[in-house]
């Protein structure tokens, strides 16, 4: 018999999306919380955002060492429907964070889950992005 292993190593980060489980992990490695709320099947610069920021290399090198990352979708279609404890988990996290709806909203949290920072999309580089996060860490 012979097997035959290969190792990748695939570099992204992480998205969470409880609560409690991102401010544990931002307390443990003392890392701000990036919370990103998005209609990902409806809302066209979150699909922008997610397309040209999110998924670049970059922000997924960058993320996964510096950032804890936590995400509140709100889906319309009922194929992309989330389960009724997760629409619930984040719409508690919008009353608290997006009281006014607005998609895309990217909040930056310090470790207890206080507001650091908002911004949204912006049509820009992921490095200009990353930029931008970071100067409300600040």
């Amino acid at each position: 018999m012979c097997f035959f292993f290969s190792i990748t190593t695939i570099v992204a980060q992480e998205w969470l999306t409880d609560f409690t489980t991102a401010k544990d992990l931002a307390a443990v490695d003392n890392r701000p919380i990036i919370l990103v709320f998005q209609g990902s099947d409806w809302c066209a610069p979150c699909i922008k955002l997610d397309r040209d920021i999110w998924q670049s290399k970059a922000i997924k090198e960058y993320a996964a060492q510096h950032y804890i990352m936590l995400l509140a979708d709100f889906p319309r279609k009922k194929k992309n429907a989330l389960s009724d404890a997760q629409t619930h988990a984040n719409a508690l996290l919008a009353d608290a964070y997006n009281p006014n709806g607005n998609f895309p909203l990217v909040v930056v949290l310090d470790t207890a889950g206080k507001i650091l920072g908002k911004t949204g999309y912006k049509k820009t580089s992921p490095q200009k992005y990353i930029d931008l996060l970071n100067s409300f860490i600040q």
